[in-house]
């Protein structure tokens, strides 16, 4: 086992030994019953197949050939965590995982399957039943996915989420040009995870150049800035959709002043083109960290005045406790991150399993409801947090240290995976160089991949009229997961 090291994360490895398929799959069955978890699991066009597993403290990587029949036993089946990885690996190599429990499309690749409406949802013939069909077109800017309602009177009996309709192969642009100059395609991914994304991408390619980045604690203070805003996001269109519109417009406004930080320091209200390799392309100046400092510090009463009231709105939480439970059992078996995650109690932050950023004193915060409230509320809470780690962090910047460091060569033959807990939870890239040093493959695993399971799954006798306030609870991305 790989065990904590300095440069832990990124973790990279040269001249990976390839697993016959039994000793491969054998040694995932060991690992899942050690208490690892699969953080990536995919293919690649060298014909390998790749899992990166883990547990805190620890990273594995293992690989064996695709087997010579396309067809091996499904490891969802008994770990549920593989069932997004495995139907990933089906529409995009046609290796199939039998007797996989819901061997369905991903991205709409499925072999035979070029388009949309070729996608078979479940359906029921029983006169008790309708169905109710949502999107993929919504209303004001939000990006297109289709929700499939299978509902008995208002109570929802089954949901079927279906994406796709984003694809924008960025996986297979990382590969074009020079490697090195990516940065505006990982802000991409999820334009609403910027930092989180671009940070992931800077060091990988930190690693496989074999050099320490500069600028530490202003890269703590972008990704805990994109963080608080998001959640104040979230909080504001939570209470949106329980008409608690002073909660709605109070938290939007701060938000407002978050992302105002972000923008007078490097010219984005998202933190676009902070992030590069070798460390940021825009320093904090001493009169930058005392605005940003007493900044925080009047939004922070601010968040808490208004995040208290909400709480303590008796029709706020009549709506939010208790509705769309997720049980931690779920969650441990689908191997979900994030607030989704640490909401029903489970105990997983890349800040602190495998930190890219070293921060000895950092500890997860959880809630163990699991429903509707705690993930709102755990919002709050990260909220605080994220707010009291920049301010210490803006103590501790060097105004007269160098900000970043030159990029060189990239390490031949070797492969490497940089994690990141960003706001929706954990963000994993993995990619692998040839022996000029120039990438052959690049995987991007977005937490919304995973955590979208989690909104069908609540959803099964709630009632339809929740439906929105269960979806914005998990806030989960659309292209995140549609590369």
């Amino acid at each position: 086992m790989e065990k904590r090291d300095e440069m832990l994360n990124p973790y990279m490895i040269q001249n990976l030994d390839q697993l016959e398929f039994s000793e491969f799959r054998q040694k995932l069955q060991q690992l899942m019953e050690a208490g690892y978890s699969p953080l990536q699991y995919f293919g690649s066009p060298e014909g390998i197949l790749y899992s990166l597993m883990g547990k805190s403290d620890c990273l594995e990587l293992l690989s064996t050939a695709f087997p010579n029949t396309r067809i091996y036993p499904s490891l969802s089946k008994e770990y549920p965590a593989f069932n997004m990885f495995e139907r990933l690996l089906h529409e995009q190599y046609n290796i199939h995982p039998e007797g996989h429990p819901w061997l369905k499309a991903v991205r709409s690749q499925l072999p035979g399957e070029n388009a949309h409406s070729d996608y078979s949802f479940l359906s029921d013939d029983s006169s008790l039943l309708h169905e109710v069909g949502v999107g993929p077109v919504h209303a004001g800017v939000i990006e297109p996915g289709h929700f499939r309602f299978i509902c008995r009177g208002e109570t929802v009996e089954h949901l079927e989420i279906q994406l796709g309709f984003q694809h924008r192969g960025l996986e297979q642009l990382m590969l074009q040009g020079d490697f090195k100059e990516k940065t505006a395609l990982a802000e991409s991914i999820a334009g609403d995870t910027a930092v989180g994304h671009c940070l992931a991408y800077c060091c990988l390619i930190e690693q496989l150049a074999d050099i320490q980045p500069k600028g530490r604690e202003i890269r703590i203070i972008a990704l805990e800035l994109e963080r608080i805003a998001m959640h104040l996001a979230d909080l504001s269109a939570l209470a949106g959709d329980v008409a608690y519109i002073m909660g709605q417009n109070f938290f939007a406004a701060i938000r407002t002043t978050i992302i105002n930080s972000s923008l007078a320091i490097c010219g984005s209200r998202f933190g676009k083109r902070w992030m590069t390799p070798g460390g940021v392309n825009y320093a904090i100046t001493k009169q930058q960290a005392r605005v940003l400092e007493s900044t925080l510090q009047k939004a922070r009463t601010q968040i808490i005045d208004c995040a208290e009231a909400m709480f303590a709105n008796s029709s706020v939480v009549t709506r939010f406790d208790d509705t769309g439970v997720l049980k931690l059992q779920d969650a441990l078996a689908l191997g979900l991150s994030g607030i989704t995650a640490k909401a029903s109690g489970m105990i997983v932050d890349a800040r602190m399993d495998y930190p890219c950023i070293e921060n000895s004193n950092f500890v997860a915060l959880t809630q163990s409801s699991g429903d509707v409230y705690a993930r709102a509320y755990l919002r709050y809470q990260e909220i605080l947090q994220s707010l009291q780690m920049i301010l210490s962090e803006i103590n501790q910047i060097d105004f007269q240290q160098a900000i970043s460091t030159p990029i060189n060569s990239l390490a031949p033959n070797s492969i490497c995976s940089s994690i990141v807990e960003g706001w929706r939870g954990r963000i994993v890239h993995t990619a692998k160089t040839d022996a000029e040093g120039k990438p052959i493959w690049y995987r991007i695993t977005d937490p919304s991949l995973i955590n979208w399971q989690a909104l069908a799954l609540v959803m099964r006798g709630t009632a339809i009229s929740d439906f929105p306030i269960c979806n914005k609870s998990f806030d989960l991305s659309y292209c995140g997961s549609d590369l």
